[in-house]
C-alpha cells in the first residue's frame, strides 16, 4: 500500500528515528518524539490528525476518524492540521485554516473531500476552492477577509512549526499527547487491506489515549 508522502527535506530524517533519539516500535506501530510538543488541553488528551484534502488515504480514513472521535467523548481534544504540500501558500491548507477560523469547518469539510475524490475537482487553486465554497453558501466577502487576515497567516506559520516539531512526513499521521506518532503507513503490512490497516491504526490510537490517561491518573493514596 502506498501512502502519500509529504516531501519536505527538513523532515527526511524522520525515517532515522533511532538516530535522533526517538523510539521506533515496529511491533506497536507508533514512534515517540524525542522532544514532545507542548499541549494545552487540560485534562483531555490532545489528538492531532495531520492530513491533506488531496490525499486518498485521508479521505478513506475520515469517516472512521469521525466515529472514533465521537466514541472518545470528553477524554480527548481533537483537531486537524492540513499539510501545506505545495508550500506556504498551499491553497487547500490556506482554505482549511480560513474555514477553521470562521467556525465553518463542519459545514464544508465533507463537501471539499467529496469534490476532490468523488467529483474529481482537483481544487488546487484558491479561486477554484472559493468558487466551490460560494456555491455552497459561504459569504464571499467574509471568507476573503478572513483568508487575508493576520490571524490566519499566523495560524499557517504556527502549523508549519508544529509539522516540523512533530516530524510529520506523510498523511494521514496522528499525534497523541504531543508525544506519540502513529499512522496507517507505520501499520501497513504486506497483503493487508486498507480497511485492516485503518482498524489497526485506530486500535493503536485507543491504546495510546488509554496509556496517557493512566499515566495522568493520581497515584493511589498510601494506607
Amino acid at each position: 500500500m502506498r501512502f502519500l508522502r509529504f516531501l519536505r527535506p527538513l523532515l527526511a530524517a524522520v525515517t532515522l528515528v533511532a538516530a535522533t533519539g526517538g523510539a521506533m516500535a515496529a511491533d506497536t506501530g507508533f514512534t515517540t518524539l524525542p522532544t514532545p510538543v507542548r499541549t494545552d488541553t487540560g485534562k483531555k488528551v490532545e489528538v492531532v490528525e495531520y492530513f491533506m484534502y488531496s490525499c486518498p488515504h485521508c479521505y478513506a480514513l475520515d469517516p472512521l476518524m469521525h466515529d472514533w472521535v465521537k466514541k472518545q467523548g470528553d477524554k480527548i481534544a481533537f483537531r486537524r492540521i492540513h499539510l501545506a504540500f505545495s508550500g506556504p501558500k498551499d491553497p487547500q491548507a490556506h482554505a482549511y485554516a480560513t474555514l477553521e477560523a470562521m467556525g465553518q469547518l463542519e459545514q464544508f469539510h465533507d463537501k471539499i473531500f467529496r469534490a476532490i475524490h468523488v467529483e474529481r475537482n482537483r481544487l488546487n487553486r484558491d479561486d477554484a476552492i472559493l468558487d466551490l465554497l460560494v456555491k455552497n453558501g459561504i459569504d464571499k466577502a467574509k471568507y476573503l477577509d478572513m483568508f487575508n487576515s493576520f490571524g490566519v497567516q499566523t495560524k499557517l506559520k504556527r502549523n508549519e512549526q508544529l509539522i516540523t516539531a512533530s516530524k510529520i512526513d506523510s498523511a494521514p499521521t496522528i499525534v497523541i499527547d504531543g508525544r506519540f506518532v502513529t499512522s496507517p503507513s507505520q501499520l501497513s503490512r504486506p497483503g493487508q487491506s486498507e480497511p485492516q490497516t485503518q482498524a489497526a491504526t485506530l486500535r493503536v490510537m485507543d491504546e495510546l489515549v488509554a496509556r496517557t490517561l493512566k499515566e495522568r491518573a493520581p497515584a493511589p493514596a498510601k494506607k
